[in-house]
């Protein structure tokens, strides 16, 4: 293909605008650096984080005006000069972190999150480091390749980058968004026990069918932590707890967790002001760990099992085209998703 000179992109222009911060303008297509490739976008996909920067509210650093989005897949179209992992026609997706390439976060790594400090995936046409992406699984398109780089990389962090996960050991999920469904998902190839949350039986079908051992509705239990640590053997609780649901569920999570176990947050959905002490891991004997996305050590390693397990993203029935990005944000705040929302761009 001949690479045009002119794309369309989304900027955002500030955090105190709310969505009308958010702009569709036309824009050059960059030009490769020495050790860059240039990727025709070809899908994109939104997280809550995606929501929450042009509102003001985000709590990594930012770097704005930035192009939005951070997932994002296509083809290589050009590479710089010295590059030396990947050729034009290269199938890849997008890395949230730049800068995080492996082992932990540190500081210089938090200030390279595309859509957040780096120009982002909402466009036609993005440079990239040749670091900078990763194979895209050969089992997925481009719109569900572009979904896995935010929320299942963190789904994945969280259940292998500080207790791996082992067969046989139980996980709650909270919820259906994006996160909470990948978990889930890893949760089952990895053999172990999934006793998931929810507020609607519509959505209780849909999390059996995906293979949740137990669904739990968290309107009608208001104290599913404890009904959950008495599913588990012994009632002795989970080896690992998704929390994405902040002040709401936290108290929840403590109650639910196993001994030595981790609770993962990941979200505040619920609110940032829980009503828990801290020195309940104490008590608990229970580990919280932040977790910020992932490496690309550990992308690569969740495409190879998502391969190996022939996972699919769940991705919402309603598609959006890049010129209804803004649309796409309305439709998620408005909490109208299940799974990720898939955005083709053309």
């Amino acid at each position: 293909m001949s690479i045009p000179k002119t794309q369309k992109q989304w900027l955002i222009t500030g955090a105190d605008k709310d969505f009308d911060g958010l702009v569709y303008q036309d824009a050059p297509v960059p030009t490769p650096g020495d050790h860059e490739v240039l990727v025709h976008l070809h899908g994109a996909s939104l997280n809550y984080r995606d929501l929450i920067i042009p509102k003001g509210t985000y709590p990594f650093p930012l770097n704005l005006p930035v192009v939005a989005g951070s997932d994002g897949a296509g083809e290589v179209v050009a590479v710089g000069s010295k590059v030396t992992k990947w050729k034009k026609g290269d199938k890849v997706l997008t890395l949230f972190n730049q800068g995080h390439q492996r082992g932990d976060m540190d500081i210089k790594a938090s200030k390279t999150g595309l859509g957040g400090c780096f120009d982002g995936t909402l466009r036609q046409f993005g440079t990239f480091a040749e670091t900078g992406v990763a194979k895209m699984p050969s089992n997925l398109n481009y719109v569900e390749s572009a979904s896995l780089v935010c929320a299942a990389l963190t789904s994945w962090n969280a259940l292998y980058g500080l207790k791996p996960l082992k067969k046989g050991q139980w996980v709650v999920t909270q919820g259906t968004g994006g996160v909470s469904l990948f978990a889930l998902q890893f949760a089952k190839a990895a053999g172990a026990h999934v006793i998931a949350t929810t507020s609607s039986a519509e959505k209780a079908e849909m999390l059996k069918k995906m293979g949740a051992d137990h669904v739990l509705n968290y309107r009608e239990d208001v104290n599913w932590g404890e009904t959950a640590r008495k599913l588990t053997p012994g009632g002795e609780g989970v080896e690992h707890v998704i929390e994405v649901g902040g002040a709401d569920t936290f108290t929840q999570s403590l109650s639910a967790v196993k001994m030595e176990g981790v609770i993962s947050v990941i979200g505040f959905l619920g609110g940032a002001a829980p009503k828990d002490n801290i020195l309940e891991t104490l008590s608990r004997v229970c580990t919280v760990r932040g977790v910020y996305v992932g490496s690309r050590e550990q992308l690569e390693a969740m495409v190879a099992e998502i391969e190996k397990h022939d996972i699919h993203p769940v991705l919402d029935k309603t598609v959006f085209t890049l010129d209804k990005a803004k649309e796409a944000y309305e439709y998620m705040w408005a909490k109208k998703h299940t799974g990720k929302i898939p955005i083709t761009i053309e």
